[in-house]
């Protein structure tokens, strides 16, 4: 295992680095840091931990590019689809997953502690930010792998944890949740003895409780495996301290993920920060250009419900989805969030920074409606590219683009979640980017009650219902979520944890958590249907855009024909070959 490869120490430190020059190989640097001195004190300490931070990706594309793997999403620019639905996945010979040096990081802090001259207090404290961090490291790879070698402490080149088999998968969850219990008691607050702010609290450890709990309960009791009931209780125990110490959530929804600071916003646990000239990302500019590659599906566009609580099938309300501009209409106001909404303009000619409306009326409905619950900073339309030039119209087709490169489509519902205009500075955002957050919370608190047959109406309206206020949908009345309140439903699933199930999504899109939800569920089998985009007419794209079953009008269907079937050894991930070639006692997951 990647083990062996890490077995030379070493520091990574966010925004710091040290550096010397001296004239013999054998005097140790006045300022080098070492096993010896790493850990003396606690603003040593300190400076080693922040290298913890890079473990979270913020607006790193990955996460989001994970959901092309699930139902909700799909990328735009490929007709080869997801490797994993479309059964192209194979053994790979690496893994950055299956790979042990931020483990060793964590534990060189734990192994070195009790040397330090800090009090035992500082010390447990230092320990739970590597408990937290180690945890944090594991979810991934249990999630991926089930059993992983546990590794506690740090290896030499001789030690026999390197070729020892992997560790059951019960054994590692409870080592994780015990380390996490740990440090949410003894974890100091940041702000408080020297800590910095923004950093982890024991909120964001029960945060990640609240995540872990809700995963490992779930995916034992889908796939067969006992002992969930700890884990879930777990989640609800945290979900309902962080409930009652983050009573309020930001009200704007798009806020959450477009502002420039989260510093002090309602609702944020933890946020990576970026600055300009310091930190920055690329999201929101791709989101804006030629590169940005991400789709709504079909499926994911008809999970919003109406403002009157009721689905798009069941909702007087609801018009038709053969016009974009009736499909949009009195929606969950994070759909018009998250999707692109329909407008169409024209440009003035010899500036296309300038724009008018066009000869119809209906075409400024969405520009007129964003203005009302957005800025010029954040959702205006229309939409620009990083140069602020104008798209003149939305849904605006990869295939069918009519003379605009940018801000392209092929669902027509075009991922609109993390785009601003705090800047039109190309591939140089620095919006900050959540990453606990209490909206998640508070859909996992719901799905861990119900999985504990706990969900009643207090429940929902604790949690469900205040996700749904700031989409201006009506609250979530269980008494009237019948077989029939969803059509579309998976008959297996209780008519209740669908809705609930469907406000994840919903609350969640384009994060990164759809996949790992599905697989949890033991749910890959909706991936089985063809990944579908608007109603359109053929003539009125040059017949350029494939419809489903080719016909002359109908909804987009680009990958022609369905997926293989979701075969049950896929729920897990297949070792890197190369981790077995290094050590004969990992077996491979059964079916790869």
């Amino acid at each position: 295992m990647k083990i062996v490869k890490n077995i030379a120490f070493g520091f990574t430190l966010a925004l710091l680095t040290f550096s010397c020059v001296e004239s013999t190989l054998d005097k140790k640097p006045e300022l080098a840091f070492s096993e010896e001195n790493a850990f003396e004190n606690f603003q040593v300490s300190q400076t080693y931990a922040y290298g913890f931070y890079t473990a979270f990706p913020g607006y790193d594309f990955a996460p989001i590019n994970s959901d092309w793997d699930a139902d909700l999403m799909m990328q735009n620019n490929t007709n080869q689809g997801s490797a994993w639905i479309w059964g192209r996945q194979t053994i790979p010979t690496a893994s950055s997953i299956w790979d042990f040096s931020f483990v060793r990081r964590a534990n060189i802090m734990l192994d070195n502690l009790d040397k330090s001259n800090m009090t035992e207090a500082e010390k447990n404290h230092w320990r739970s930010i590597s408990y937290f961090f180690r945890a944090y490291d594991y979810y991934s790879k249990i999630a991926a792998y089930g059993d992983v070698p546990w590794v506690d402490r740090v290896l030499s080149d001789q030690d026999e944890l390197l070729f020892a088999p992997r560790t059951p998968r019960a054994e590692v969850a409870k080592h994780m949740l015990d380390d996490l219990l740990f440090a949410e008691q003894n974890i100091f607050e940041p702000g408080t003895n020297g800590v910095a702010s923004n950093t982890i609290s024991s909120d964001v450890v029960r945060a990640l409780i609240s995540r872990f709990g809700l995963f490992e309960g779930t995916w034992r009791r889908y796939h067969g495996l006992s002992g969930g009931e700890e884990f879930l209780r777990a989640s609800v125990k945290a979900s309902e301290q962080l409930i009652a110490n983050n009573p309020t959530l930001h009200p704007n929804y798009n806020e959450v993920f477009n502002s420039e600071s989260l510093d002090g916003v309602p609702g944020i646990l933890l946020f990576k920060r970026y600055e300009n000239g310091i930190l920055t990302h690329s999201l929101t500019s791709r989101h804006r250009n030629s590169a940005g590659n991400w789709d709504i599906t079909k499926r994911g566009a008809d999970s919003y419900l109406m403002q009157d609580g009721q689905t798009i099938w069941n909702s007087p309300d609801f018009e038709t989805d053969k016009d974009p501009y009736a499909e949009f209409r009195k929606r969950d106001l994070r759909m018009l969030y998250t999707i692109t909404p329909p407008f169409r303009v024209k440009t003035v000619a010899g500036n296309q920074l300038a724009w008018d409306y066009s000869a119809n009326p209906k075409d400024r409905e969405y520009i007129d409606f964003m203005a009302s619950i957005s800025s010029s900073t954040q959702k205006e339309l229309p939409s620009r590219n990083h140069a602020g030039y104008i798209l003149r119209v939305s849904p605006h087709y990869r295939d069918f683009n009519e003379g605009d490169p940018y801000n392209v489509s092929r669902t027509g519902y075009k991922l609109f979640k993390y785009y601003n205009r705090l800047h039109d500075i190309q591939n140089n955002d620095f919006n900050d980017a959540p990453i606990f957050r209490m909206g998640e919370v508070l859909i996992n608190y719901a799905e861990a009650k119900w999985e504990l047959g706990e969900f009643d109406q207090s429940v929902a309206d604790m949690t469900i219902n205040k996700l749904r206020a700031r989409g201006n949908v009506a609250p979530m009345a269980i008494s009237t979520i019948t077989a029939g309140f969803d059509p579309t439903r998976d008959p297996d699933i209780d008519p209740v944890l669908w809705e609930i199930r469907r406000e994840r999504g919903i609350e969640l899109m384009a994060e990164g958590f759809r996949f790992d939800d599905l697989r949890r569920w033991k749910k890959m089998d909706y991936t089985n249907s063809p990944k579908l985009g608007r109603w359109i007419k053929g003539s009125d794209v040059n017949n350029r855009i494939p419809i489903q079953g080719g016909a002359a009008e109908g909804y987009i269907q680009f990958f022609t024909g369905n997926p293989p079937a979701w075969e049950d050894y896929q729920y897990l991930y297949p070792v890197p070959s190369e981790e077995i070639a290094l050590n004969p006692k990992l077996e491979q997951n059964p079916g790869w």
